[in-house]
Parts: structure tokens; C-alpha cells; sequence
């Protein structure tokens, strides 16, 4: 028989749903109203742990709405993804080396996005 631990979703799936509901819903959300548009069957106490720890992370920001709490995006999809490759990039001291080696992996269709908006950026200095 399975240990309820190893059905437990991983942290990252669950945030990860979260935020996708707060983006779908476009304006501040309760937990009791993200869990009611969530499929997966979570507690509503399931969900205040997430967006509380999404707020620590400074991913969501909160307004007071009664005597909880009401979430929203502090940014997009895009926005947020940037902000973990600028997190990770910040881990290396050698960023140098790093950013050689993502530049090298990118597709030829990425590698010609990254020029042209380098492109872009060096047109406006």
C-alpha cells in the first residue's frame, strides 16, 4: 500500500496551480475562492499554507478582505519565470561562464529572439 507521503504532490505542482488560478481569476482571490476553482481536491488549509508561502517568496502580494486575506500576482507568467532565471543566475559567482553556456543551449530560433532584443536594447543607449 502507498504511504500517504508518497502521494503527496511535489511543492513546486502546487504552487504552480495556485498561480495559474490567480492568473485565470484576474482580480484577488481568497483561498476559499482559489480552492473552489482548483480541481485537485485540496483543503482550503492546504491552500492558505501555499499562498502564504508564495506570499513570503514576494510572488503574490495581499489585501485584508474581512478577517482573512484576498491574493494576487505581483506579476505575470512571463515576469515571474524572468525573475527565477535571475535568481538562479545570482546562485554563480561566475555569471560569466553561465550565461556562455545558457547562450550555447539556446535553440537557434531563442538565439535569434536574444540578438534582436539585444538588438533592440543596444538601439536605445
Amino acid at each position: 500500500m502507498a504511504d500517504a507521503k508518497d502521494e503527496r504532490r511535489p511543492a513546486g505542482e502546487l504552487e504552480a496551480s495556485v498561480m495559474a488560478a490567480l492568473w485565470a481569476a484576474g482580480a484577488p482571490q481568497t483561498p476559499g475562492q482559489v480552492q473552489a476553482s482548483l480541481a485537485a481536491g485540496l483543503a482550503r488549509t492546504t491552500v492558505t499554507t501555499i499562498l502564504t508561502r508564495l506570499h513570503d517568496k514576494g510572488v503574490v502580494a495581499r489585501t485584508r478582505q474581512g478577517r482573512g486575506f484576498a491574493y494576487h500576482p505581483v506579476q505575470d507568467a512571463q515576469g515571474l519565470t524572468a525573475r527565477r532565471m535571475h535568481g538562479e543566475l545570482d546562485r554563480d559567482r561566475d555569471r560569466e561562464t553561465v550565461l556562455a553556456r545558457f547562450v550555447a543551449q539556446l535553440s537557434p530560433d531563442d538565439e535569434r529572439i536574444l540578438r534582436d532584443l539585444l538588438d533592440l536594447d543596444a538601439g536605445d543607449g
